[in-house]
């Protein structure tokens, strides 16, 4: 289909106003369904993130309270000072601490440290309690008077460094609240309480508030390790993600807010802890927040594609009955370009198009001959011109000369004198086929090889010759006579016998839409300004020739010498003229000083091939 013809612009412009509208309407309905379910989303979300935030301080509180009888239990209390050490003072302390271990189904071991006879118990559920003399404290249960109550994150249950005197207990997660046990009313210490408490607690609590495999709920401590999460792996290890760090683990953060990363909602509620602030998250991937807009989407997509299926057809099937009879309109036309002026025109109804289309027939049958007759004169034009230039290189005289010297020089022996008159034969012969005015570049370029060897013999080879040219180009065609000319001014101009470094180079290669560029290079003299200023005057000027003033028909014998001389009389405005007859009129000469001493002349003109030629 192509883009620029009325019946494409009729498709686009009917359907796309269509298509405009429709997709705007999903857009504003998507986009107005997803702000309103993210804002019930975190409406809902912050209410559960509070309610669940509550739940779980009512966990702490309670095992804080618990933690408080050994202030409460006198008996506790008095034995932590004294430090007495008797089997009754024992089951006291065992008493006291299995009622702590029993308040609670999820606290899982009990540990007591007495300051006073540097003895510690233990106390494991459905295990009996130990109790060691003479070693000191765990070191996390040794917390400061400045913070006498403190709560440690998630980690694995251990024995409190006491494992080599008893079995060895079930590892499992828990987080410890560890109590200071002061001397009241002074802040001396009398010994260290150490409760561990089950993650299932908080599991049974925080469960309730997402859909797992769907949504992620964290729960974070003011250090930034994991107390709770998804990946059991990651607990009680620092929170490794971006969103935590950029948005809530800063100073400032609200107690309770919501924000959007990396295509989540993310919901967070703070709670105060004995000694620390938990943070809880709730993660809702976009995808699952948003699952009902997309599936409204979805649905409105399939439908958006079934009504443009059948507005397409409508459509397209109104414009091909209104463009059908351009469309032929235009297949005359084409005919006519291709040269069938002959073409036969049929009617096309009785609207604008139809009158349209008898027009242009009855112009047809006007214009049919005077086409056909301009393009044969333009052709016979073309014709003469080449042969009229070739007039002027057609030195029939030496070529017999030529072949008699050859052969008495290889009757002498004389090979080289033989070699130079088989080169400058062989130019003879290029120059006298007059029927063949056009040839290809292949041609032009053994010529001009034939040319250089009588160079060569002539200036004791003080120059070098090269060419580089893609294969495909050298069947390419131009006119005769085209490439030696120039590299002819190198010598007559350019060329310094002072230096036995000089070279001339020829170099083809293809360009963009179907064009190619041959360069001939040389590093002799360079034209004065003002002499290059006037050749390219001259060339911008170049038209057709006065093939009148080449026909002379008695040439003085001085001139007879003059036309013998191979390129001579062949000025560069008359290399681009023949040039643009046979390749058209955008081909191009120029002629450029290089830089570094020398001459340019860039030849630009179409490919031709022989399936094309004239």
């Amino acid at each position: 289909m192509k883009w620029n013809n009325i019946r494409t612009k009729l498709i686009l412009f009917l359907l796309l106003p269509t298509l405009i509208c429709i997709m705007a309407t999903m857009i504003i309905n998507y986009s107005y369904t997803t702000a309103s379910l993210r804002t019930r989303a975190v409406d809902e979300n912050k209410n559960l993130l509070f309610q669940g935030a509550k739940n779980i301080g009512s966990l702490i509180e309670e095992i804080d309270r618990l933690s408080l009888i050994v202030y409460s239990d006198s008996d506790l209390y008095r034995l932590l000072e004294v430090g007495t050490d008797d089997s009754s003072a024992n089951a006291r302390i065992y008493s006291s601490l299995n009622y702590i271990s029993s308040s609670n189904p999820d606290i899982s071991r009990v540990y007591l440290y007495s300051v006073k006879d540097s003895k510690a118990t233990l106390l494991a559920r459905d295990s009996t309690p130990k109790r060691w003399q003479g070693i000191p404290a765990y070191p996390d249960s040794k917390v400061t008077a400045e913070h006498p109550v403190s709560i440690q994150t998630t980690h694995l249950s251990h024995s409190y460094g006491l494992n080599f005197l008893i079995p060895q207990l079930p590892e499992e997660p828990v987080f410890t609240l560890h109590r200071r046990i002061e001397q009241v009313p002074s802040t001396n210490e009398l010994g260290y309480l150490s409760i561990d408490v089950k993650l299932k607690a908080l599991t049974d609590i925080i469960d309730e508030m997402y859909e797992q495999n769907q949504e992620n709920v964290y729960l974070v401590d003011d250090s930034g390790a994991l107390v709770y999460g998804h990946n059991a792996d990651e607990l009680g290890q620092p929170l490794n993600a971006a969103w935590y760090d950029k948005q809530i683990g800063g100073e400032g953060s609200q107690q309770q807010g919501y924000f959007e990363e990396n295509s989540s909602v993310f919901i967070y509620q703070k709670l105060e802890v004995p000694g620390q602030t938990w943070t809880l998250v709730k993660q809702i991937p976009g995808s699952y927040l948003f699952r009902e807009a997309k599936e409204a989407a979805t649905i409105n997509i399939l439908l958006l594609a079934l009504l443009m299926i059948m507005i397409t057809a409508l459509t397209i099937i109104i414009s091909f009955r209104f463009t059908a009879p351009i469309k032929q309109l235009t297949r005359y036309m084409n005919q006519v370009q291709t040269g069938n002026l002959e073409v036969k025109i049929g009617p096309a109804g009785n609207d604008e198009i139809g009158v349209l289309t008898e027009h242009f027939r009855r112009m047809m049958d006007t214009i049919n001959n005077l086409i056909l007759r301009e393009y044969r004169l333009e052709l016979s034009n073309k014709t003469n011109e080449l042969r009229a230039l070739q007039a002027q290189i057609n030195p029939h005289f030496l070529n017999n000369t030529l072949q008699i010297i050859g052969t008495l020089a290889l009757e002498l022996k004389v090979s080289q004198i033989y070699a130079l008159l088989s080169a400058l034969a062989k130019m003879m012969r290029y120059s006298m086929h007059n029927d063949e005015k056009i040839v290809t570049i292949q041609q032009e370029l053994d010529h001009v090889k034939a040319y250089i060897e009588l160079q060569k013999e002539r200036f004791e080879n003080k120059f070098a010759f090269r060419y580089d040219m893609e294969e495909p180009l050298r069947a390419a065609l131009m006119p005769k006579m085209i490439l030696q000319p120039i590299v002819e001014n190198y010598f007559k101009h350019g060329f310094n016998l002072a230096r036995s470094d000089g070279w001339i180079e020829i170099t083809a290669a293809r360009l963009e839409s179907g064009r190619m560029e041959i360069l001939i290079r040389n590093n002799g003299q360079s034209i004065p300004s003002e002499r290059l200023k006037a050749l390219r005057v001259e060339l911008e000027q170049a038209g057709p020739l006065d093939i009148d003033a080449l026909k002379d028909p008695a040439p003085a014998p001085e001139d007879a010498i003059r036309l013998a001389a191979p390129g001579a009389g062949i000025g560069l405005s008359n290399v681009l003229t023949r040039l643009r007859l046979v390749c058209g009129d955008d081909a191009l000469l120029q002629v450029d000083n290089i830089d570094t001493g020398g001459v340019a002349v860039r030849l630009e003109f179409e490919i031709l091939m022989e399936s094309e030629r004239i």
